[in-house]
């Protein structure tokens, strides 16, 4: 008798096993699908980041580096590419050149040049004139940088056309840019940037079009909002954007 019972026991435990198996196959079929659509939602929106991603890149999102505000050099030039990869910029315009003073030997600009393109930045060499008297120093054209601005608002009109004019007769190996507080300016460089982050109040909005690259301030702006929100229209309805400056930036934290 015991081992009749023992016998039915075990059928019957086989048959409780068995019911179990097309419970255990739906789980895991349902498992299976819920995965599937997961991984395809995930592809989906990775694939419309990169596409967002791209068209968002391809403007230039400039990082201002002043030296007259805080100096970088060879031992801080580092932090500026991981800052300036971290928060999405992808142009660098670097000042080398102040006030008739180029900064930096040819050995360092290389340096500067060849650290940010292992980084996919680009950098254009910016110059920063007071006086009509100074000259762009041509030592800085065959090292390979991307371009170079001229940064010359204070100067005469006349003194901002003779020197566009002399660097693009003279500099074919990069582009130019020009960097103006005047908004109608005739000037035509390769990259026009107008510095509009001296205007604060909603007439800026008139400037900001194609045809030109506009730029904010950090410093200038009350909160971290109201920069990220000027950041974008400019972004978006200009040819790109410029941030002046690196040093505004690390100060505001923004």
């Amino acid at each position: 008798m015991s081992r009749n019972r023992g016998s039915n026991e075990r059928t019957r435990g086989s048959r409780k096993k068995a019911s179990r198996t097309p419970i255990i196959v739906v789980a895991v079929v349902l498992l299976i699908l819920v995965i599937s659509a997961g991984a395809f939602l995930l592809a989906q929106k990775s694939s419309t980041s990169t596409i967002e991603t791209t068209n968002q890149t391809s403007k230039p999102i400039i990082l201002y580096v002043n030296q007259g505000n805080a100096l970088v050099d060879t031992t801080n030039f580092t932090a500026l590419l991981n800052f300036a990869k971290t928060n999405g910029f992808n142009t660098l315009f670097f000042q080398v050149y102040r006030s008739g003073n180029l900064f930096f030997s040819q050995s360092n600009l290389t340096y500067f040049v060849n650290a940010a393109h292992i980084e996919d930045l680009k950098i254009y060499f910016a110059l920063y004139f007071t006086s009509s008297n100074q000259q762009i120093p041509t030592s800085i054209f065959d090292l390979r940088e991307d371009g170079i601005s001229l940064d010359m608002s204070t100067l005469t009109d006349t003194a901002q056309t003779n020197l566009l004019a002399t660097l693009q007769q003279n500099y074919k190996q990069g582009k130019t840019a020009i960097t103006s507080t005047n908004f109608a300016t005739p000037l035509k460089p390769d990259l026009l940037v107008l510095e509009t982050y001296q205007v604060q109040n909603s007439s800026k909005d008139a400037y900001v079009h194609p045809g030109v690259i506009t730029s904010v301030e950090p410093l200038a702006m009350p909160s971290k909002q109201v920069y990220q929100s000027q950041y974008q229209y400019d972004l978006k309805n200009s040819d790109g954007v410029m941030v002046f400056d690196y040093y505004g930036l690390l100060k505001t934290e923004y």
